[in-house]
């Protein structure tokens, strides 16, 4: 049995069929863990999600922001936006089940040695404390009171995590960490304006950089397989972090990650 990692789909069904081809992927026997962003801006997110619950067992991967965007929609507090590809998900007659499926899956997973998360882990949180509060989050998304989750899910605020926080707010920063961080300062204020690749770097002025930058960050030695910071473009990475998200749906590459030798398999997009 091999785990494969993979990088934001973001509904480009077509692509995933034809990197999995390239590494001879066994649905009977292989793994196929997403890193979330399953869907949208693609134009397949319905082929998608079909194939990924079809593989059962065989497949895993923690929620994205865009598939949290899609559970809001569905929920009728948030309409889509212009840019969003996602009508043929909800108007598909399995769409309940499809998104009731999604909306189990979990903000974090450990695989072994490696923990895959969307967009990244703070500075300032354990792993063991990384875990508890995704399971926070997880534990709203399963419960009646979802609903009120994304209605509040969407803001910039408060940029910070504390112990203090609670309710909405309190979900709103761990799902921000989670599945949205780019860059931070060392003690885990989120700066979400600044995307491009070489804004990893640390910034003197705001002691801001990329989450993975900040050398006393308390997941340091651990292995962590992130997405959705597309303009890295697969680069800076390093031992202990994997960047897979390399921007398909932007016309970049799509990543697979073999996570029991480290190798990687790209797909240039068409």
């Amino acid at each position: 049995m091999t785990d494969y990692a993979i990088g934001d789909i973001q509904g480009c069904y077509t692509g995933l069929q034809k990197i999995l081809a390239a590494v001879d992927f066994d649905s009977a026997q292989d793994r196929l863990i997403a890193t979330g962003d399953l869907v949208n801006r693609g134009p397949e997110s319905l082929d998608t999600l079909r194939f990924c619950r079809g593989l059962g067992e065989r497949f895993m991967c923690v929620l994205g922001n865009h598939d949290l965007h899609l559970l809001a929609i569905a929920h009728g507090v948030r309409k889509p936006t212009r840019y969003d590809t996602l009508d043929a998900v909800l108007a598909a007659p399995d769409r309940d089940v499809l998104l009731d499926w999604l909306q189990q899956q979990p903000l974090l997973l450990d695989i072994g040695d490696y923990t895959l998360v969307h967009a990244g882990l703070p500075p300032q949180w354990s792993l063991k404390q990384a875990h508890a509060l995704a399971a926070e989050v997880s534990s709203v998304l399963r419960s009646p009171r979802a609903a009120e989750y994304f209605d509040a899910m969407y803001g910039n605020q408060p940029a910070c995590w504390s112990e203090q926080l609670s309710g909405v707010e309190r979900w709103r920063c761990i799902t921000n960490y989670l599945t949205r961080m780019r860059r931070c300062s060392s003690t885990g204020v989120l700066e979400f304006d600044v995307k491009a690749a070489q804004s990893h770097a640390l910034d003197p002025a705001t002691g801001c950089a990329g989450w993975f930058v900040h050398p006393d960050r308390k997941t340091h030695q651990r292995a962590i397989v992130f997405g959705h910071w597309a303009a890295l473009e697969g680069e800076y990475g390093g031992t202990h972090h994997f960047p897979l998200d390399t921007g398909y749906a932007w016309g970049g590459r799509l990543r697979l990650m073999n996570l029991k030798d480290r190798s990687y398999t790209h797909l240039d997009s068409d």
